[in-house]
């Protein structure tokens, strides 16, 4: 689903003379808080199209937060909704929300200002984007959600901008609250209880960490990988997911060699799967970074190490 609205300079509503307070579930727990500071913050205004996702700058004093709520089973509607009702009964108005393929997958999350992980966790089968804007004092206010579902947890990031310096406060006040279903407690068909299982199933990704490659170059050896083995046995025992295999690279070289080396290192890991261990290729995407998301310092051989990976995410559970 997806409703749009133009992004508004200036509101003819109600203004009041401080921010929002908004009121998290009481059993959400912070795991990132920025205080504000003056920035810029790109708010998208309509889902990923023709190979960017449309937007406008938002210019003020900046702040972004993330929480963490651990219940199995929660929507992100379910989280959406009661802060989305507070900014609306505010006097903000709605700029653009949409929901997972719908605002363009893979492609529109890493368009996003996303927290990393383990700040923030985003299931790109399963997340919603929210973004509104109200008038303020001093100009227009403008506050963002992304809400990601996890197995075992809900994730919700919040970045906020205003041009008087008052951001507002967000703090875990509001009623717990609890899983709309019950989880399932599984099946027979349940892929083998490895690390990588368990991180695909609960995070929603996992580091192929054995992979080699030469360097410079997207060849993979020959192997054999525990990583591919343990990833195929993972895909066959859950024949309707799909997942997105996402390369990565040190910060040597230019942006733009780096995406390309990224995505075509990705694209050798699909095509390993698909001929060496009869992987659908309708369940694999390929897709790479660059050095856009490091997860170790470049200014280290370790964190150059870490950062030249490939990962397996967690994109939909449905094939088709």
């Amino acid at each position: 689903m997806i409703r749009a609205f133009p992004l508004l300079a200036a509101l003819c509503l109600p203004c009041l003379a401080a921010a929002q307070d908004l009121r998290l579930p009481g059993n959400a727990v912070a795991t990132y808080q920025e205080a504000g500071a003056p920035n810029t913050l790109m708010i998208a205004t309509g889902p990923w199209t023709d190979g960017a996702v449309p937007n406008a700058i938002a210019e003020g004093t900046v702040a972004q937060g993330a929480w963490k709520i651990s219940v199995a089973g929660l929507t992100t509607l379910q989280i959406l909704q009661p802060l989305r009702d507070q900014l609306l009964a505010d006097g903000y108005t709605e700029i653009f929300t949409c929901e997972g393929d719908a605002c363009g997958g893979f492609d529109f999350r890493f368009a996003l200002d996303v927290l990393p992980p383990p700040d923030m966790q985003v299931n790109l089968g399963d997340f919603r984007y929210w973004a509104g804007a109200k008038d303020g004092d001093k100009g227009p206010e403008h506050t963002v959600l992304l809400i990601s579902q996890i197995a075992r947890a809900a994730y919700v990031q919040i970045d906020r901008v205003s041009n008087d310096g008052d951001l507002g406060r967000v703090s875990s006040r509001g009623s717990s609250v609890v899983a709309a279903t019950a989880p399932s407690s599984g099946s027979a068909n349940s892929a083998p209880p490895t690390d990588m299982a368990t991180a695909l199933t609960q995070i929603g990704r996992a580091v192929l960490t054995d992979l080699s490659f030469v360097p410079g170059s997207s060849d993979l050896a020959d192997g054999p990988y525990t990583s591919l083995e343990t990833l195929a046995a993972y895909l066959r025992a859950h024949p309707d997911l799909q997942i997105a295999l996402v390369g990565h690279t040190d910060s040597a070289g230019s942006l733009e060699g780096n995406i390309s080396l990224s995505k075509r290192r990705a694209r050798a890991v699909r095509q390993r799967l698909i001929d060496s261990y009869d992987i659908p290729g309708r369940q694999l995407a390929a897709e790479g970074m660059g050095y856009l998301s490091p997860v170790g310092s470049n200014l280290t051989e370790a964190g150059r190490d870490a950062n030249r990976r490939v990962e397996a995410i967690v994109t939909s559970t449905e094939a088709n």
